[in-house]
């Protein structure tokens, strides 16, 4: 439910893009992502996930910028700098404190030896440092459509695929009673 909400604001900036332009739609996205982190705030107890919280400014500061300047170069680069925030706070999480994030956030559920928490938690950090490359090639190397059908479409796309194998790779370490578990929690759904 909750990545459904996240995505809300990302299928009215296609809608609105494509029925109008790229800065009303970049403030639809504004106000959309706005009364998400809102709704999601009082929904989660006045507390905010970080992811959350940067993802918000970003699209403030960068989607305030397209609008006042009347230039789209800002939005485009958005993408990629939530995307280097992420890939960067993940590699200081891992080598300055080391403690990776992925660890912190999904270690309460799965146990897990500290290699496969490294290496997921170092796979995720390349894989946002590569699509933030790649946004960087698609926003200003092609036309503004296919950069936003790449940013609404192909980037999730993408995320959901990687996603999935990164759960693939945690089932295959994870311990054979916790497969169990797993199993038969399906089972009684």
């Amino acid at each position: 439910m909750k990545q459904l909400l996240e995505f809300i604001p990302l299928v009215i900036f296609f809608i609105v893009y494509k029925m109008v332009d790229i800065y009303a739609a970049t403030a639809a996205l504004m106000i959309g992502m706005t009364i998400t982190f809102i709704y999601s705030y009082f929904k989660n107890g006045k507390k905010a996930e970080k992811m959350q919280i940067i993802t918000l400014g970003m699209i403030l500061i960068f989607g305030s910028l397209t609008l006042f300047l009347h230039d789209d170069v800002f939005i485009k680069w958005k993408v990629t700098l939530v995307y280097g925030v992420f890939a960067i706070g993940l590699l200081v999480t891992q080598f300055v404190f080391k403690k990776p994030a992925i660890k912190q956030m999904l270690g309460k559920e799965l146990t897990l030896p500290d290699n496969i928490w490294n290496n997921l938690n170092f796979a995720w950090a390349i894989f946002f440092a590569v699509l933030g490359a790649v946004n960087i090639y698609v926003a200003f190397n092609m036309s503004q459509e296919v950069w936003v059908n790449f940013k609404v479409f192909g980037l999730l796309a993408i995320t959901l695929l990687f996603t999935v194998l990164s759960g693939l790779y945690l089932y295959k370490h994870l311990p054979e009673e916790s497969k169990k578990k797993i199993t038969e929690k399906e089972s009684e759904e």
